[in-house]
């Protein structure tokens, strides 16, 4: 009997040796030996089996990982990954937006967007690094002039694709043709809290949304921003996003940034903010190290071309990407806990919060109070 690399699934040169499955973002460590036998998967030929270990070809084959069926699929090369490695890349293809929301930090929208050619350089060198999730960004996404050309770049990358998006530009006919493997969707309260941020009439059609990609069979994760207008919709929000199957809820509190400063009315103070990032639910979009803090694996470009630790960090880039994104991202040093001015027991589960925050609040080593009070407070 021949064993294929499932399809879903690519080889990655990480700091170790590891498999990762594209469709349900799963992420195996291996050792060399159960390394080499994927690779010889990962051929043309396939491998029998022999000289494979039984209960790895049996977990192998459970999991998902290899299968009976030959793949066509095109596999990324496996050149070993810098340390830390960048496994999350946050492309904002374009600053247009539809929306003007009161909490957006970006700024005004303009018609700043990345070119074609950069956007495909860019993809076949994260590609190259050995990444794994591309998180596709704006403004909105989908007003790229050029978003029919830039979705079709996507087909055949070996990382998974995640379109960020507020959801009132999807239709039948785009999700039809969207190369990527999930949505998320920005929901900000329930119908008075969403709204009270986004706009009158969005939060129904933002719903709508939602509900056509779950119905079109896309894996669809929400993000959430507190704020003074949805703290007592937090328990509907979850019963609503359980039982209509969301995958992912990231609650987070936004900083005091771009049009909040212009919304005092919405500002929360840690104290309060904070208990509501206990809600969400899912595994997040970056992990990250021991002793490290956050944005380990993470990475941002921006629509003018530039790279920064992330997007919060655009005024103090790393580079631009015409130089090349590995010669940025050995620029952007990793942020590591014992740095940090944070004396509690915790830090090793909030690995200090956000470094931006914590940054406002008067110290970029400092703590970042909203998770502080996420994590000590009843």
């Amino acid at each position: 009997m021949k064993y294929f690399l499932s399809e879903s699934c690519a080889l990655k040169r990480l700091e170790t040796p590891s498999v990762y499955n594209i469709s349900t973002d799963e992420l195996y460590e291996l050792d060399e030996a159960a390394f080499e036998f994927l690779k010889k998967c990962a051929g043309k030929e396939g491998s029998d089996g022999e000289k494979c270990d039984r209960e790895f070809l049996d977990y192998a084959m459970n999991a998902g990982i290899i299968s009976e069926k030959q793949s066509g699929v095109r596999r990324p090369p496996l050149v070993k990954a810098p340390a830390p490695s960048l496994r999350y890349l946050e492309l904002q293809i374009t600053r247009a937006c539809n929306l003007r929301c009161r909490h957006c930090y970006i700024g005004p929208p303009d018609t700043l967007e990345l070119s074609l050619e950069k956007i495909r350089k860019t993809l076949d060198e994260f590609l190259e690094m050995q990444g794994l999730r591309l998180l596709i960004t704006g403004g909105e996404p989908l007003l790229h002039r050029e978003f029919g050309k830039f979705n079709g770049l996507l087909h055949g990358y070996a990382f998974r694709k995640i379109l960020f998006t507020n959801g009132l530009l999807l239709t039948r006919g785009i999700l039809k043709a969207l190369n990527v493997d999930e949505i998320q969707v920005s929901i900000d309260g329930l119908e008075q809290g969403h709204e009270a941020l986004r706009g009158k009439g969005t939060f129904r059609k933002t719903m709508d949304a939602i509900r056509m990609a779950l119905d079109s069979g896309f894996a669809v994760s929400i993000s959430t921003m507190v704020h003074s207008a949805n703290l007592y919709e937090f328990g509907g929000m979850e019963r609503l996003f359980r039982e209509m199957g969301i995958r992912e809820w990231t609650v987070d509190s936004p900083c005091f940034e771009g049009n909040l400063r212009d919304n005092p009315a919405f500002q929360l103070s840690p104290e309060i903010a904070g208990k509501y990032l206990r809600y969400g639910f899912g595994e997040g979009l970056h992990d990250g190290g021991d002793g490290f803090g956050c944005g380990l694996h993470l990475a941002s470009i921006m629509a003018d071309g530039m790279v920064a630790k992330c997007s919060f960090y655009s005024d103090v880039p790393a580079g631009n990407v015409d130089e090349g994104l590995a010669l940025c991202w050995s620029r952007i040093p990793p942020v590591r806990l014992n740095e940090l001015k944070c004396d509690c027991e915790f830090i090793d589960i909030c690995r200090g919060g956000c470094r931006f925050r914590a940054g406002l609040l008067g110290d970029v080593y400092g703590k970042d109070l909203y998770r502080c009070f996420a994590i000590l407070k009843p």
